[in-house]
């Protein structure tokens, strides 16, 4: 840890002098110089986010180069550890780079009467290119389904099992074992929450909060994963109290026997303060103090934003107030440098006769402007430009919840894959844009009669028109071959050949629309994502396919290994700059 100040503190003069010196030094510098790059990247990022993206760029520059000079003058023979030792560094740069990115990711609650089935979740996930999601635990078969997605994923250890792994650090280690270990990497599991809303809404397990991050961080350490995977806890935002000027928030002082340690922790362990922030009941418990639009990102004019009175900052919106009121609470306590992730927040879309303002008017325009917001990079006006990564409260309506109507419609989609309703996200990529009736598709109802199925799917190849040679052995849609995955393309090629029209996917009862894409491996469906390039996995050639005289391989030779270092220096460069 000595390096990251040493290297961070350093004049750009200087670390420009090394960069040429290291150019020139032979091959025996190259195992160094490549060490020093990956223990930069390791632990710098956390501390000096901006100075070691520059410093990261510059080591990666001063590998690449002794990399060429070693395989141009000293071991050409060695071509293709030269190969792999760049590969490692273009993706630890990556990595580096992408984790400062801001993002957006969703809650996925259960409490469904019909919960769709895992596989049902990830396809929907990956139409909507939702690329982060939180688990209330740590289900088998999510974490099956996710494997291999890309998807990076928080799982939970929920408050009932608590107790248990906070008292016993062998429950610990086999909780990470079952849940985290058996399923990483191939599941890009990013951070485990220990509980959430401990100290709100189970005061009694409070004590042993630290203890049960303390033990499962451990046994992250002892499988070598703790620089991959977080640990933290989610806190209401109601443990601040006066969060209002922020620069005066402070938290309950009652906690302050938990959080010190907690803080403590999260600082050395490199992690993050997890915070949920709910706008909707501080606007609800205000009585009228908070205006409507305060509370829904919308534009306000200046004479109409909030004031912090010591600091004369204005704020806009309730999020951002309270976002900064964590930091001045965490900085009371003498922590300022421990990032802060939005675990949850949301708005409801519907609620009983004295929650007249969960509407999905009022749902769409705090998701949409809250996207906005975080994908914008806006920040908040303490850290402007730094802006939160947050997760939306949540995935799906949950029908089973008690409690108000409210509590049951927070979800951003139904439990068939359908839009509660469609955000407006013009200027916000493709993330979340779940404007789906461009991506609708017509499949099988499950539970459907065989022989009912059957029929229509005989139909549908014969008088519906529909060409079903891809159904047939051999072809890519022949797999599953049952009556139902036959059907579900039948079905959905007449659908779009007649329009899409409701009246397209009925079948005699036994078809539904739906914005799950069913396409599977090779068979694309018609109007799938696939089909425009979103979607579609491209598998790079592979490096044993080239011939062992082919000019690929020729590093004297014009263009090949030489160009390749150009080009990757002229992009290190290139974001040394911008």
């Amino acid at each position: 840890m000595f390096l990251c100040p040493l290297f961070c503190f350093s004049s750009s003069f200087t670390l420009t002098l090394l960069y040429f010196i290291f150019t020139f030094i032979s091959n025996n510098f190259i195992s160094s110089s490549l060490s020093l790059s990956l223990i930069f990247l390791q632990h710098c990022p956390t501390f000096f986010p901006v100075v070691s993206i520059f410093l990261s760029s510059l080591f990666f520059s001063i590998v690449v180069s002794s990399l060429q000079l070693w395989v141009l003058f000293v071991s050409p023979e060695n071509s293709e550890m030269a190969w792999l030792l760049i590969l490692v560094l273009v993706f630890a740069v990556s990595q580096a780079t992408a984790d400062e990115e801001p993002y957006i990711g969703v809650n996925i609650g259960t409490d469904l009467s019909i919960m769709p089935h895992p596989t049902q979740v990830v396809a929907l996930l990956k139409a909507q290119q939702i690329r982060h999601i939180r688990l209330y635990d740590a289900d088998r078969g999510m974490l099956v389904a996710l494997a291999n997605s890309g998807i990076r994923v928080m799982v939970s250890i929920p408050n009932e099992q608590l107790l248990g792994i906070g008292q016993s650090n062998s429950t610990a280690a086999n909780w990470v074992s079952r849940n985290i270990v058996a399923h990483y990497p191939a599941t890009n599991i990013t951070a485990i929450c220990v509980g959430s809303e401990v100290l709100t809404t189970l005061p009694n397990a409070a004590r042993i909060l630290v203890n049960a991050m303390k033990f499962v961080h451990s046994a992250l350490v002892a499988s070598n994963l703790d620089n991959q995977i977080k640990v933290s806890s989610p806190l209401a935002s109601s443990i601040i109290l006066d969060s209002f000027p922020p620069s005066q928030a402070f938290f309950n002082r009652s906690w302050n026997p938990v959080l010190v340690p907690m803080l403590n922790f999260l600082q050395s362990t490199g992690s993050y303060l997890m915070l949920n922030i709910y706008p909707y009941y501080d606007y609800m418990q205000s009585n009228g103090v908070i205006p409507l639009d305060y509370a829904l990102f919308k534009p306000l004019s200046p004479t109409k934003e909030a004031v912090d009175a010591n600091t004369l900052v204005h704020y806009s919106n309730v999020f951002d107030a309270m976002v900064d009121a964590t930091y001045f609470a965490m900085a009371f306590l003498n922590f300022t440098n421990i990032p802060v992730i939005v675990t949850e927040t949301g708005w409801p879309s519907k609620g009983d006769s004295n929650e007249p303002d969960a509407t999905m008017e009022n749902a769409n325009t705090y998701n949409s402007n809250l996207i906005r917001h975080v994908m914008n990079k806006t920040g908040t006006p303490k850290r402007p430009g730094i802006a939160v990564s947050t997760y939306i409260y949540e995935l799906y309506n949950e029908d089973l919840k008690p409690g108000p109507i409210s509590e049951k419609n927070w979800g951003l989609f139904d439990a068939n894959g359908d839009p509660i309703y469609i955000l407006r996200l013009t200027d916000s990529g493709s993330l979340l844009a779940n404007d789906t009736t461009n991506q609708t598709y017509c499949t099988a109802k499950e539970g459907a009669d065989p022989k009912m199925l059957q029929a229509a799917l005989d139909w549908a190849c014969g008088p519906g028109k529909v060409d079903c040679s891809s159904l047939l052995q051999g072809k890519p849609c022949y797999e599953p071959d049952n009556v139902i995955a036959h059907a579900t393309y039948a079905f959905d090629t007449y659908y779009h050949r007649m329009g899409k029209t409701s009246d397209a996917c009925d079948f005699n009862g036994v078809a539904d629309i739906t914005t799950t894409d069913p396409s599977h491996g090779s068979c694309i469906f018609p109007g799938s994502l696939g089909r425009n390039g979103t979607m579609v996995n491209i598998t790079a050639p592979s490096m044993n396919s080239t011939s062992s005289d082919s000019p690929g391989r020729n590093i004297y030779g014009r263009g090949g290994f030489g160009s390749m270092l150009l080009v990757i220096k002229v992009m290190v460069w290139s974001l040394i700059l911008l």
